[in-house]
């Protein structure tokens, strides 16, 4: 039996480039939803490093669904999705694509939805033990794409 694949709920994945060998010179940058205060942050420093740049920034989050439950979202809480992703985004000077996305797991839906080498800008609070966004890094980082980590401190700014 084969597992349902990661699906977008408005049914478009993150811009695609036209060729393999996209040279548009466009920055993408790919910043996962984890909670509001570290993706805020993340949004805030994407903003700053891209500064002066022609870059966009694709805000994503994966909704995962346990096996047991039927493969759809409903409505109402897709709404609730995209209202905070939105208005997360629109905090942020550069342009944001927000994308929410239904999966099983939470790896398996970025992996769908990732470009092959996408760059990847995450935050996590500083902490002595490993984080669930530094997990999620060193998975990402595993599957091949450009990672980078802001470390936040106790007052919620980077460090």
């Amino acid at each position: 039996m084969k597992w349902p694949q990661a699906v977008p709920m408005n049914q478009a994945v993150l811009p695609r480039p036209d060729s393999a060998g996209d040279h548009s010179g466009v920055v993408r940058v790919v910043i996962p939803y984890t909670d509001p205060a570290t993706t805020r942050a993340a949004l805030s420093a994407a903003g700053t490093l891209t500064r002066g740049l022609n870059a966009s920034i694709a805000l994503v989050a994966v909704q995962v669904l346990p096996f047991p439950a039927p493969f759809y979202c409903p409505s109402s809480i897709s709404e609730h999705l995209e209202a905070r992703l939105t208005e997360l985004a629109a905090g942020c000077t550069t342009p944001v694509d927000a994308t929410v996305v239904l999966a099983r797991d939470t790896d398996e839906g970025y992996r769908q939805v990732l470009l092959p080498g996408a760059t990847v800008l995450i935050a996590t609070r500083k902490r002595w033990w490993r984080t669930r966004e530094e997990k999620l890094a060193r998975a990402l980082t595993r599957a091949g794409h450009k990672v980078a980590v802001v470390e936040l401190d106790r007052s919620g700014v980077a460090a």
